[in-house]
């Protein structure tokens, strides 16, 4: 994928974000499934550096294959735009796979215990709620990542070969810097 047409996505919480947005670079993420401890990890990193990744002029979108209703009880309090797509449309139209290796990758099982355990003890303590036995759209997500301009331009991409196989806020804040001082701006 070289472009992404201009779009207005619906998001849980707010008002539908724009991708491309027109002044800002874009770090679209492709999550699993609302709840999932994996995810979860992950976004507690972009949480907490949140400010850097706004600072560097991008705006963070994120995309679950789960509805808005299984949503709302897992995204409160997060400072970015979250979007349901339980049908998976984004998904196929940005070539996000499914696939058992999500989960049974070697390189997966160390991130897999470290976000079960802190997703377990957070349950305990009340300031979680657990995932779906049975989550829309399966367990075996992948994770992708896309950078995108504000003229829809891809300037990046990634698409994850397990289930913790995403950039991480230094690598996306490095590409950011990397590129030409013309590309974050509309």
């Amino acid at each position: 994928m070289n472009a992404v047409d201009s779009r207005r996505l619906q998001v849980v919480v707010g008002e539908p974000v724009a991708v491309p947005d027109p002044n800002l670079l874009v770090h679209l993420q492709f999550r699993r499934f609302a709840g999932c401890p994996v995810c979860n990890l992950h976004l507690r990193s972009i949480v907490q550096r949140y400010a850097e990744i706004t600072s560097a002029g991008v705006r963070e979108v994120v995309v679950f294959h789960s509805s808005a209703a299984e949503l709302r009880e897992h995204v409160a309090g997060l400072p970015f735009a979250v979007v349901p797509d339980p049908q998976k449309r984004l998904y196929r139209e940005f070539g996000v796979e499914s696939a058992k290796r999500a989960l049974l990758s070697p390189r997966a099982w160390l991130p897999i215990l470290r976000a079960v355990a802190r997703s377990s003890w957070a349950l305990l303590r009340g300031r979680e709620r657990p995932p779906s036995l049975n989550p829309a759209g399966g367990r075996f997500g992948l994770p992708a990542d896309f950078l995108i301009a504000p003229d829809g331009a891809v300037l990046a991409s990634k698409r994850g070969e397990h289930a913790y196989d995403q950039w991480s806020v230094d690598e996306l804040l490095d590409l950011v810097k990397s590129l030409p001082q013309t590309a974050g701006q509309g």
